[in-house]
């Protein structure tokens, strides 16, 4: 995306739960699926209640991250798409420089679309991640995309 261009989760709200981040172990980042809310995530920090780990729920804008099945040739998902995987390695990036958390003690976990960005990202992105769940998703586009 070219400077300028619209950004729709270019600033999303992120929700936090768990262990402040200065004293955090590990982290688990938690994306919500279409029409739902981030606080809806931190309801699993409420199950995994692990006293080490920070919880970061960043909210999509209008509660989607792109407008379109994820089977939909992505340039139809576009910039949304772009957009929220922008806003995910950026999120990465702050955790690594700020906090001190490496790629290997960061947990994605994403839910319906949440779960569709989180594995897109990670395949994208491949690194040895703290772990990668996905609850109900699958890689972005067509079977025939490569």
């Amino acid at each position: 995306m070219t400077e300028g261009t619209f950004d729709p989760h270019g600033h999303a709200r992120v929700l936090q739960a768990g262990a402040p981040l200065y004293r955090a172990k590990a982290a688990v980042v938690m994306l919500h699926g279409r029409g739902a809310e981030a606080d809806n995530m931190l309801e699993f920090a409420e199950i995994l209640a692990q006293p080490d780990l920070t919880y970061l729920a960043p909210q999509a804008k209008d509660r989607s991250w792109y407008p379109y099945s994820f089977l939909a040739p992505i340039d139809r998902n576009e910039p949304f798409l772009s957009s929220a995987l922008k806003m995910l390695g950026h999120l990465l990036d702050r955790l690594d420089s700020e906090h001190h958390l490496g790629v290997d003690q960061i947990v994605l976990l994403g839910f319906s679309q949440g779960a569709c960005l989180t594995v897109e990202y990670a395949a994208r992105n491949a690194r040895h991640y703290g772990g990668v769940m996905v609850l109900s998703g699958g890689l972005i586009g067509p079977e025939d995309t490569s």
